[in-house]
């Protein structure tokens, strides 16, 4: 890490915090956002509306604003994102009308699931990529989502530790999740006032010249539309067969399957996003020796066949061990994806590109859960998410070597024309 930071300018240190920040607040509310809303007196086909209505609606407006950051100013968006954070926030904490809950929904930002969202991945990938280098960039990147993996963990624990003890000194539940709701608009202001203080170093090149919205297209690329739309088409497949088992329907999985209790649940998770994280670190030293392609997908497949394995097991333990085994280096593609699509793009549409992709991810998620949770109310057909899932996800890393494995950035080439050294 010590390594890391001296690769890193001031302004990649803020970064690194308004990310840490951030998903610090999103694992902080996630962890209790169902259970506050049903609280207000919500039902469940209401609470389930209004995330969709979430996730749809950062979709609409993180692809607004991803798409003309490079154009209308990376710090100026980013600090437009926080401000829909901060108002998002407030409103949930205020009122219970559907509604209006239903509006602030739509157009903040609000994480129901923990994970990033919002306009804030993109334009940050694409700031980082402009102030390290390009031989550097992937072990950034690695330790970026080391940093989000933890904050989220920490938030997630914080938040229900905090309500836990508020309601053990006798708060009723809505006044205690209404803490909690209050504390992520709150986030918002320190996450404000970190964007404000990047410098310039952070916007498009000054050597590029600045498109105007006649040169630049709405989809804010370009020279590189036709890239970035394979790259999105595969990113949503393979999201799509994520979303097979997100977190909570794994751990769904396991209620059912083998009684795991609640606590443990929670002990799992808290164990599967730390070795999550920590697997993206081996990524960069990984990268250098034999590619961002490659190690994409040589580490995605053997992840994806613990998968198929998890459901096989004859018991909880062994479910377990082969689950946290998977997580150990099932995101060790997370920072050589986004290094690679930053690598492969010009430096004016890399917001634009991290965006068009990151939000085809999202769509992608989002279909599945409605396919599995059929399966999963049906004994005989309970295992079916993993392995649709696992074998969808390997067809993808097929399909990715044979489309990408020509296509190799520059650093990389670059690395194989120089000589060796005598």
């Amino acid at each position: 890490m010590f390594e890391t930071s001296r690769l890193l300018t001031a302004d990649g240190r803020l970064l690194f915090a308004t990310r840490t920040a951030r998903l610090f607040s999103y694992g902080f509310l996630s962890v209790i956002l169902a259970l506050y809303l049903a609280r207000l007196g919500l039902s469940e086909p209401q609470i389930g509306i209004l995330l969709t209505a979430t996730l749809l609606g950062d979709t609409a407006v993180s692809f607004w604003i991803a798409t003309n950051a490079d154009r209308l100013g990376r710090r100026r968006m980013l600090s437009i994102g926080a401000v829909l954070m901060i108002f998002a926030g407030s409103v949930f904490a205020v009122t219970s009308d559907f509604f209006v809950l239903l509006i602030a929904a739509i157009v903040g930002v609000i994480s129901p699931s923990g994970n990033e969202i919002g306009p804030f991945l993109p334009i940050e990938q694409a700031a980082l990529s402009q102030i390290v280098s390009a031989e550097a960039r992937t072990k950034v990147f690695a330790w970026y989502n080391l940093a989000g993996s933890f904050a989220t963990a920490l938030g997630s624990l914080a938040g229900g530790a905090l309500v836990q003890a508020l309601q053990s000194a006798g708060w009723p539940d809505p006044m205690s999740y209404r803490v909690v709701v209050s504390g992520y608009a709150v986030m918002g202001l320190p996450l404000l006032l970190l964007f404000t203080r990047l410098s310039p170093a952070t916007e498009v090149p000054a050597a590029v010249p600045a498109a105007t919205s006649r040169e630049m297209p709405w989809i804010g690329v370009r020279e590189s539309r036709g890239l970035v739309l394979r790259l999105a088409g595969l990113f949503s497949l393979d999201a799509f067969a994520g979303g097979f088992v997100l977190q909570s329907l794994v751990a769904y999985w396991f209620s059912i399957r083998f009684g795991v209790t609640p606590g443990l649940l929670g002990g799992i998770f808290f164990g599967a996003n730390i070795l999550a994280g920590i697997s993206a670190l081996t990524a960069a030293r990984l990268a250098a020796r034999i590619g961002l392609i490659n190690t994409m997908v040589f580490t995605h497949i053997p992840s994806n066949l613990l998968l198929l394995l998890v459901p096989l097991m004859p018991n909880a333990p062994l479910a377990i061990a082969v689950l946290l085994l998977r997580f150990s280096i099932s995101q060790m593609d997370v920072p050589t994806r986004q290094s690679y699509t930053m690598a492969v793009v010009r430096p004016e549409e890399r917001s634009a590109a991290a965006g068009i992709t990151g939000i085809a991810r999202t769509i992608g998620a989002s279909l599945a859960p409605v396919i599995a949770g059929p399966l999963l109310a049906n004994a005989a057909l309970l295992n079916v998410p993993f392995f649709i899932s696992g074998g969808l996800k390997i067809a993808y890393d097929l399909l990715l070597y044979r489309s990408f494995r020509r296509l190799r950035p520059h650093e990389e080439v670059a690395s194989t024309r120089s000589p060796s050294p005598s």
